[in-house]
């Protein structure tokens, strides 16, 4: 008995200990807390967290009908809150930007002036050319308009190879006629119908390409006709003259007669010249960016004073309608693009052009999409100056026309291994002109998108005003002494001159600057205070609700790794068991499905008593003798 009794009191003191041990264990405290359910998880955090209006979910939990009126009301906020943040992030990305504005005063440079002459100029290397193309106009003139130009008496007598580069001219302006046409509502009708007047008619002229594909380049205004017309030809002409050099035929004296800076005298190193197809020589001052002019003091007497000479002699009235000359006033180091910044200059009018100089610099990168110098711009460069938008545009036009028309144009910089536009070498380069133009304009070619702004550009705000000179009483002897210096001997003295100045209004000037408007810091504090409007908490706050989402993705994986144990538990992998096995296996499964705790109940037995064991009978002495 003794010997049956030991296993099974160790056995018991040994569950006691076990049950012992695990509920010390369990009762010990870890050094990371998790919740045995997502229950206990938000009801912790409900009534230990510094959020508003959480605790209420916990306090009213035995009233439904407020629990569910704080449970909407607090997803609700934070619905509301949320939302706020998006706007906040919606504008950040945005990246507005702040305009700063400040006023600088300081000693200015002077900026950089071009004056042309606003003729073109018969140059001596293509005027038989021109003649011949005057007698040409004058006779197109007389069949459509009945009108007989004037022209000046001129040697006409002409060498075999001029002979023969007249008849050449002749035969392309053949090919591109100019001639009348009905407009798109008369089509229909005949040309001596008396509903047609002489006002219904367009006047253009033809151009067609390689196949015979022609159109008709109209125009409204039959003087706009005219001078496009003569304009083509005339550009035909100058790009037939093999050295550029041969144009640049400068008269300076003779279109300048006075030229004054800062009360000093002008020469000759403060200027550079030029050649426009249209308005002729080209002067620029103060242009040399070893020696730049600067402006003292504001006002008319320190500034740019120039005397120039309007009188049309010996030009081309037909690309030239007007009469004065032609200013422009720009940075250094930029070109002069005198059909966009350019403005005229009356005859015998003094004209005074006050300047106010502004700089604006934009934010670059995400705020906005301007460029720092150009490089970053997938346009060539084909001008020998800094990147500005118009250079660019300029630029994309050039290598358009030479991508599609096979030449370039000549008003623009010649790209390498390009030459210009001939219609002696290219016959049907007008063609190709007008077409890629009109694709230009409607921006089917890109170019005003891909040039993009300059991030740093500096701006002449002007203003002029306007006054006779020289006056009645003063003409007499200011002709007399630009007769006697610069052997002036116009009839008309009225529309003979005109003078110019050009000035500072005064020291300060505007530098335009953008910032950031809205910063890293600007949203960590527009976030804050959301934050603290809808539930009036910190940062602190903050990490608490992250720590009940860390938390919650921890319960998460504990109880999906629990489940899968004990997936694993009930059906673990082994070979097929036989019906032996198998039913062993079914005696066997309610032991292994049993917890692990496990209850023992000691059976106590009563010992029999030493009289219990003596025979029972009156043949008590004969039975243990027995034994």
């Amino acid at each position: 008995v003794k010997a049956g009794k030991m296993p099974e009191g160790e056995k018991m003191r040994q569950c006691k200990q076990e049950e012992e041990q695990q509920q010390k264990e369990e009762e010990r405290e870890g050094l990371i807390e998790f919740y045995s359910s997502y229950q206990e998880l938000f009801q912790f955090f409900c009534s230990n967290t510094t959020i508003h209006g959480a605790i209420r979910l916990v306090c009213s939990k035995k009233n439904k009908m407020k629990t569910a009126f704080w449970s909407v009301l607090f997803f609700l906020t934070f619905g509301l809150m949320y939302w706020q943040f998006g706007i906040l992030y919606r504008e950040y990305f945005s990246y507005p930007v702040n305009l700063n504005l400040n006023l600088n005063s300081d000693r200015l440079t002077f900026p950089a002036v071009t004056l042309c002459t606003l003729n073109p100029y018969r140059y001596s290397a293509i005027r038989k050319q021109l003649d011949k193309l005057d007698q040409i106009t004058q006779q197109t003139l007389l069949d459509l308009y009945d009108y007989n130009m004037s022209l000046p008496q001129r040697d006409w007598s002409t060498s075999s190879s001029q002979r023969r580069s007249s008849r050449s001219l002749l035969h392309h302006v053949q090919r591109h006629p100019l001639r009348r046409q009905k407009r798109d509502n008369l089509v229909n009708l005949p040309e001596n119908s008396p509903s047609v007047d002489k006002n219904d008619w367009k006047i253009g002229f033809v151009l067609c390409n390689e196949k015979n594909d022609c159109f008709h380049q109209a125009y409204s205004s039959g003087v706009d006709a005219v001078r496009e017309w003569y304009s083509f030809h005339y550009i035909n002409i100058l790009a037939q003259v093999p050295d550029a050099k041969a144009l640049d035929e400068s008269d300076f004296e003779n279109f300048i007669y006075a030229c004054r800076f800062n009360e000093a005298t002008c020469d000759k190193a403060n200027y550079t010249h030029f050649h426009h197809p249209l308005y002729g020589n080209c002067y620029t001052f103060n242009d040399n960016s070893s020696s730049l002019w600067t402006s003292s003091l504001p006002g008319i007497n320190n500034g740019l004073s120039l005397v120039v000479r309007t009188e049309q002699n010996d030009f081309i009235p037909l690309l030239s309608t007007v009469t004065g000359a032609r200013v422009m006033v720009h940075d250094q180091n930029e070109p002069a693009f005198m059909d966009d910044g350019g403005f005229n200059v009356r005859p015998g009018i003094e004209t005074s052009i006050s300047m106010r100089k502004e700089t604006t610099v934009r934010l670059g990168g995400s705020y906005s999409d301007c460029t720092e110098d150009g490089s970053d711009v997938p346009v060539q460069n084909l001008y020998s100056s800094r990147y500005t938008e118009q250079v660019c545009i300029r630029s994309c036009f050039q290598l358009n026309m030479v991508q599609r028309c096979g030449c370039a144009y000549y008003f623009y910089p010649l790209p390498n291994g390009a030459e210009y536009c001939d219609y002696t070498k290219h016959t049907a380069w007008g063609y190709c002109y007008y077409k890629l133009l009109a694709e230009f304009k409607a921006n089917v070619l890109g170019c005003f998108h891909k040039c993009r702004k300059p991030c740093k550009m500096t701006e002449y705000q002007l203003s002029a005003g306007y006054s006779r000179w020289p006056s009645a009483v003063s003409e007499d002897w200011v002709f007399y002494m630009l007769s006697q210096q610069n052997k002036y001997n116009i009839t008309s003295k009225r529309n003979g001159v005109a003078k110019v100045n050009i000035f500072f209004e005064e020291w300060n000037y505007k530098t335009n600057g953008e910032s950031p408007a809205f910063t890293v810091v600007t949203l960590l504090s527009q976030l804050g205070n959301q934050w603290s409007l809808w539930f009036g908490s910190s940062v602190l706050s903050v990490i608490e609700l992250a720590e009940l989402v860390l938390d919650f993705i921890a319960i998460t994986f504990i109880l999906a790794f629990r489940w899968f144990r004990s997936r694993q538990k009930l059906s673990p992998p082994g070979p097929a068991l036989n019906s032996q096995d198998n039913a062993a296996f079914q005696d066997e499964a309610p032991a292994l499905s049993a917890p692990h705790r496990f209850t023992v109940e000691a059976v106590v037995t009563t010992l029999p008593s030493y009289n219990s064991l003596e025979p029972r009978g009156p043949s008590r002495d004969g039975e243990v003798g027995h034994e």
